[in-house]
């Protein structure tokens, strides 16, 4: 059974940092594509960034441009443990965050596996 349990959002102000966490059980990290996606009020779930341990379509850290320079995502093995520091926060970024396994690349609704979500208020 596997299970991802995320947690660190919050409301910050704009410029703000947080950092996202997710502990995963029953899935090995280092066998699967992780990925933190977000859905935005009233929009569709977007990728964010994704890492993988094997080579694959992409490198071993990849993100949406949206985010590229401000985020940056890694992973516990040990802990099973997934991460997504988030800096320079804007309004934009305002979305219910999802740590996600088990699917292809960017494509945000090709994982299996999601976690309840954590939200994320820049404000």
């Amino acid at each position: 059974h596997v299970q991802l349990v995320e947690s660190g959002g919050g409301l910050v102000q704009p410029g703000e940092s947080l950092r996202l966490s997710c502990v995963a059980s029953g899935i090995t990290f280092s066998r699967h594509d992780m990925s933190w996606v977000r859905q935005p009020p009233g929009k569709e779930v977007e990728w964010v960034a994704g890492i993988t341990s094997l080579p694959s379509l992409f490198r071993t850290a990849s993100y949406a441009d949206s985010v590229k320079g401000r985020f940056t995502i890694s992973q516990d093995n040990v802990k099973n443990t997934l991460y997504l520091q988030m800096n320079g926060l804007k309004p934009e970024d305002t979305a219910m965050y999802y740590c996600a396994a088990d699917g292809v690349g960017f494509i945000a609704r090709s994982y299996n596996y999601w976690g309840q979500g954590t939200q994320v208020t820049v404000s």
